[in-house]
């Protein structure tokens, strides 16, 4: 059962978080609001967006936009720098010492934006909404364990699992699908996967105007129970096109450009060069990782692994694909992730040499005339897959072919489209793959999952592993522990071993970027790489 939930999940967020890694999900949804009027207010700030804000429902993923959906909606806790997870919509909460119940006191001076109370009910109602669709959402593994839902009273809500799930405060904090929706906004039926009647929420901004593809306008939520933020009005501007964003910015027509992908790195690079501008980089938000399948009968040899790892310049790779914007990254997940900050595993330094005589050892030798090292009369042949639409990954593939050539090893490097890229690494149909984690709220219990998940990726990368049914074990139990310092323990070995291996191999840390006129101030990244950046924007006078 465990196993069978966990691979749902996967294949349907699998392709999810390749799109993640490089502009958050959305599309359109059909309006007749009018044109957003010129405004002199001061404290109104205009960015643009790839993709139409959505429908607004806090309970589905297509077609609404995370970013706007955490706009108007808030859910029990908030995930805050360094993987702390503090209240939001509930002020406290207790976990039973099985870590099965899950008992939450919530706020009492919330109102939703149509001044209606927030309470037990409605929190019940929203949650209930949400299990009665539990196989949509059962990549969250926590809905999947929910057993029953109580009203202990009119500002404390309970809920069980049918066993302990550590990660459940984390997942909680998630920007879909446990969000809460105003009484007013549940259709007639109380149906919300068919769509909503109103968006009406807790959080600080309301939508004001918009219109389909077009733009939305976002006002503040004058019954907000919290600070309101010093921005009064943001607009959206939908501009699909990378390269017409910025010009849309040099312009003067937005004040902000923020995300992953967004916009070209040369492009970012030269405006922030100008001066002309202010801009900001991100902590880490997920790893881009080298996954190679040890069921392959050349990537199962260690030594092979090894010798791939050293023998090609990480840092030089990643500062001359991404000039910088990304970091070299020396462990699976970056340590700004719980449980990742104690994490030992062995760091590779570009080591030609080294790579060569690993080679060698393995048997793998060079032939006189031969480029490709050959062992028993075969050549040492690997093929590695890419998005083709994604320039840093085919840029990443050919700079290994290239590096790889030199120690005698050939790698064929195949662009394939993003659907087939994630079905092929479902269906462990590849020699190496390139992968990136979800990073927070979900790490690093997600990315562990991945690795555990039968018919994933993964679990052929790992299947040569001498231990690997000690870290299966260890990956189960970890998701049940309540314990924290065994927790630590069991993450701390994990992730080690997994890296230690080599099939695993980090290669860079992935950052959101930024850049806004001068006049805008206070930018900050959310913890949650899926939240918005406003709430304290502000513009100086």
């Amino acid at each position: 059962m465990y196993h069978s939930i966990v691979k749902k999940r996967f294949i349907f967020l699998s392709a999810i978080i390749f799109i993640l890694s490089f502009t958050l999900l959305g599309c359109s949804n059909a309006s007749d609001s009018v044109e957003p009027s010129a405004s002199t207010n001061s404290k109104m700030v205009t960015f643009a967006w790839p993709r139409d804000i959505g429908e607004m429902n806090p309970h589905v993923y297509n077609p609404s936009q995370l970013f706007a959906q955490s706009m108007i909606y808030e859910t029990l806790v908030s995930y805050q720098d360094g993987g702390e997870v503090k209240p939001q919509l509930a002020e406290s909460w207790n976990v039973s010492p099985d870590g099965k119940e899950y008992v939450f006191n919530l706020r009492q001076d919330v109102k939703f934006s149509d001044g209606s109370n927030f309470n037990a009910e409605i929190v019940k109602k929203n949650f209930d909404s949400v299990l009665d669709h539990r196989e949509r959402h059962s990549w969250l593994r926590f809905i999947s364990l929910i057993d029953q839902t109580e009203v202990i009273d009119e500002h404390t809500f309970k809920f069980t699992l049918t066993e302990p799930y550590y990660p459940t405060i984390q997942e909680l904090a998630v920007v879909r699908p446990v969000r809460f929706l105003g009484e007013a906004g549940f259709p007639e039926d109380g149906d919300t996967s068919k769509g909503i009647a109103k968006s009406v929420g807790t959080g600080p901004w309301v939508l004001d105007e918009y219109k389909v593809d077009d733009f939305a306008t976002f006002k503040h939520n004058e019954n907000y129970w919290g600070e309101l933020p010093d921005i009064e009005k943001i607009t959206v501007k939908i501009i699909p096109d990378a390269e017409t964003r910025v010009l849309a910015f040099e312009k003067g027509e937005l004040d902000l450009i923020f995300g992953e992908g967004i916009m070209n790195i040369d492009a970012f690079n030269s405006l922030t060069s100008t001066g002309s501008y202010d801009s900001s980089i991100s902590e880490p938000v997920a790893t881009r990782i080298l996954v190679m399948n040890t069921n392959r009968d050349t990537l199962s040899d260690i030594q092979v692994r090894q010798a791939l790892h050293y023998g090609f310049n990480k840092e030089a790779i990643v500062k001359g694909v991404t000039s910088d914007l990304e970091e070299k990254a020396d462990y699976i997940l970056s340590s700004n992730f719980p449980y990742t900050s104690n994490v030992h595993a062995a760091t590779v330094d570009y080591d030609v040499n080294k790579a060569q005589q690993l080679l060698d050892d393995a048997g793998w030798k060079v032939t006189e005339g031969k480029a490709v090292r050959e062992k028993a009369g075969k050549p040492l042949e690997i093929q590695l897959m890419y998005n083709s639409a994604e320039s840093i990954q085919k840029t990443m593939a050919e700079a290994l072919q290239s590096e790889w050539a030199q120690i005698g090893v050939k790698l064929n490097i195949e662009g394939v489209e993003l659907p087939t890229q994630v079905e092929r690494f479902n269906k462990n149909d590849f020699d190496m793959n390139f992968y990136s984690n979800w990073g927070a709220p979900y790490d690093p219990h997600a990315f562990v999952n991945a690795v555990a998940t039968e018919g994933f990726g993964f679990r052929e990368a790992i299947s040569s592993y001498p231990n690997k049914d000690e870290l299966l074990s260890q990956i189960a139990a970890v998701q049940q522990t309540t314990d924290e310092n065994e927790r630590q323990e069991l993450y701390t070995s994990i992730l080690g071993s997994l890296q230690d291996q080599g099939a695993i191999v980090p290669i860079s840390y992935i950052r959101q970027i930024a850049i806004y006129q001068k006049g805008v101030s206070n930018f900050t990244f959310p913890a949650n790489r899926d939240e918005h950046p406003f709430k304290g924007l502000r513009i100086e006078e």
